[in-house]
């Protein structure tokens, strides 16, 4: 299913009103209590969170401005990532009050993301671009350990790992296979990679978009015909395509 972006970004919008929300009620507080102290507290406090205020609603802007004109510039990057850091549990927050499907939500926050990658023109050499893949598209009979050295992989075509090794292989990109979001995090830390692709479920694609926010990460959900973490499988032609974007940058 494809997921619309504006569930997200909506959802920010929404952020915004309950900030703007806990403003009045500070000001409102202001107003009605004796102590000057606490006036000046509060004072001070209002100031803050409308502070704040502007810089989110101007990174909301900036996103949908970089979608728009598909094109991004380091300032709009910067205020993006900020509001996605801040408000992105906030959002999620607000999607559970208006009772909004969690996953829904974080299927349009990983297209937001995908859309602003896309933007960037991100042009890459293969060996500087890291496909992410979750063991659990490893066949669970399958004996080799590859979440070690993907080496091991047979390419039996039994899973999707010999078809990303064959890829990995022709774009000379790194390929890595991982247990979780510490062995994936450990991984570009050794690896260093200039944008990764990372294959996952909803949870944990958006937050390891969240955890490694300064580098570019394509996200692509995994499918699950047998459940979650169990012989799941993803479209290989996506993760091609996402090579492809980044090791041309988009042209």
């Amino acid at each position: 299913m494809e997921a619309k972006k504006r569930l997200y970004l909506g959802l920010l919008t929404f952020s915004l009103f309950l900030i703007a929300a806990a403003i009045w009620l500070a000001w409102y507080l202001i107003f009605n209590r004796s102590m000057m102290l606490n006036q000046v507290l509060l004072a001070l406090l209002v100031s803050a969170a409308m502070l704040f205020l502007i810089v989110f609603a101007l990174g909301i802007v900036a996103m949908v401005i970089m979608i728009i004109r598909s094109r991004t510039t380091p300032w709009q990057e910067n205020v993006a990532r900020l509001v996605n850091e801040w408000l992105f549990p906030v959002a999620l927050l607000a999607g559970k009050l208006l009772r909004v499907d969690r996953d829904s939500i974080l299927r349009s926050f990983i297209a937001v993301n995908n859309y602003l990658v896309r933007s960037k023109k991100v042009s890459l050499p293969g060996e500087k671009v890291m496909i992410l893949a979750p063991h659990c598209l490893q066949n669970a009979e399958c004996p080799h350990k590859i979440t070690i050295d993907v080496a091991n992989c047979k390419q039996c075509g039994k899973c999707k790992i010999g078809e990303l090794k064959k890829l990995a292989d022709q774009y000379d990109c790194q390929l890595r296979v991982v247990t979780g979001g510490t062995l994936a995090r450990q991984a570009i830390k050794e690896q260093k990679p200039g944008a990764v692709i990372a294959i996952a479920c909803e949870r944990d694609l958006s937050l390891g978009i969240q955890d490694i926010s300064i580098i570019p990460v394509l996200g692509i959900l995994n499918y699950r015909p047998n459940g979650p973490c169990f012989n799941t499988d993803v479209d290989v032609i996506r993760v091609h395509n996402a090579m492809d974007l980044l090791s041309k940058g988009g042209r």
